[in-house]
């Protein structure tokens, strides 16, 4: 039998007697499966770029939940637009028409300037659907042979979790010990375009990329890398299908990464920021030649497409035009990107950056990235470590200058503490 200690002897329920971070921590890690390996901090309220934790605390988020809360914590018009919905109507599954759904459809698709949206929840579920339409575009357009598409990704890739995005994944961490993987994906190095022309064949249904690698560590491509990928998949007859899921809707300080380097794809994956940090929400977006070859019964979702997704999602679509968030991530990004220059051979080996996005790789001599972070914490500012000495900053697009510029240095104090540490030895 398993330890029920934690239960109260009259059915009440103790998490709600609880206060302390320990506490918390300690009925997280009894109840819940170890998929992640938090910070020590349990977060109670948000607002804007600040959260406070159990015991009153505060912390400047230089994460935004990997870019889904680009608009800050209890954003008054996202929460304004929740409440309207979820006072009338929350659900009515694709069974039927809401009130919210053609908006929202017709709002986000001229947010790119595309004609369709299939909308669907998280962002790895818009992976699997694009994957889904790639491959059914293939047969029914291209004349692949059913059964033989082939999609190309790049080495380095997130695309999700699942076992199909997992099976083109090379992080260890992700697919290892989850096969039999599922086949139909060939691997070529990112940034190196001249690869995907060489891998393309008759089979090749598409070329699914990150226009920046988020997971990775920020990783962002040469100049001419997705304008080369346009022209080959145009040549070739392939989609180019970008995934923006956390790259994009104001993130790089354009609606989609892919602006950045004049590129339009031929589908574009949005998730994270689409749901407003409210709820998941997410997308493929492209034209009717692409997601036309989708037909009633052969794609769907339940909570897809719900009135209170859509009502959140053109509240984003909304805000992405008429809001300041688009012009802050560029503004505050040449902040971020010069401060980051000066940290560069003093504790920091190199630092990407694009708009408020920036993955920075920390001496190794001095600390790794999870120590680095639990340093951070400690100061009130709370980052994200990936790939050992890597760490990533996304703070919401809402964030202040002089709140920017104390995040950065308490990461200078940080880095000055080990490197006394380390002259010291």
């Amino acid at each position: 039998m398993g330890d029920t200690r934690d239960l109260g002897r009259d059915g009440s329920d103790p998490a709600r007697s609880i206060t302390s971070t320990t506490d918390h921590i300690g009925l997280a890690e009894l109840h819940s499966a170890h998929n992640y390996n938090p910070l020590p901090v349990v977060i109670a309220e948000g607002d804007g770029a600040w959260v406070t934790d159990v015991e009153g605390r505060r912390y400047l988020d230089c994460l935004a939940g990997y870019s889904a809360m680009n608009f800050g914590h209890h954003n008054p018009d996202l929460l304004a637009a929740a409440h309207h919905q979820l006072d009338r109507v929350t659900l009515t599954s694709r069974a039927f028409y809401n009130d919210q759904f053609g908006p929202f459809a017709t709002d986000l698709a001229g947010l790119v300037g595309k004609e369709k949206v299939l909308p669907m929840n998280t962002g790895a579920e818009a992976v699997e659907t694009a994957i889904k339409v790639a491959r059914r575009w293939a047969y029914d357009v291209k004349g692949v042979p059913d059964g033989h598409a082939t999609i190309i990704v790049a080495d380095g890739n997130f695309h999700g979790r699942t076992t199909t995005i997992v099976s083109f994944s090379q992080d260890p961490d992700a697919y290892s010990g989850f096969g039999p993987y599922t086949p139909g994906f060939r691997v070529v190095p990112f940034g190196d375009a001249a690869a995907i022309a060489e891998a393309i064949d008759a089979t090749t249904a598409a070329v699914l990329i990150e226009p920046i690698q988020g997971e990775a560590g920020v990783i962002v491509p040469p100049s001419d890398y997705l304008p080369r990928v346009r022209e080959i998949c145009d040549r070739e007859q392939v989609l180019f299908i970008a995934d923006e899921v956390q790259s994009g809707l104001g993130r790089t300080g354009t609606v989609g990464a892919c602006e950045h380097s004049g590129v339009v794809p031929d589908a574009y994956v949005f998730g994270k920021a689409l749901g407003g940090g409210i709820l998941p929400v997410s997308a493929v977006v492209a034209n009717e030649d692409v997601l036309g070859v989708i037909e009633p019964g052969q794609h769907g979702s339940t909570f897809g497409g719900n009135p209170l997704a859509c009502a959140i999602g053109r509240t984003v679509v909304r805000m992405l035009r008429e809001g300041p968030y688009l012009a802050n991530a560029r503004r505050l990004g040449e902040v971020l990107r010069a401060r980051l220059k000066e940290f560069t051979g003093n504790g920091i080996v190199s630092a990407r950056s694009v708009g408020l996005w920036a993955g920075i790789d920390v001496d190794e001599s001095l600390a790794g990235g999870r120590d680095l972070c639990e340093r951070l914490a400690q100061r009130g500012v709370l980052v994200k470590d990936t790939h050992g000495s890597t760490i990533r900053l996304s703070p919401p697009l809402v964030v202040a200058e002089e709140d920017l510029h104390w995040a950065l240095d308490q990461l200078g104090s940080v880095l000055d503490d080990l490197r006394s540490q380390e002259r010291a030895r």
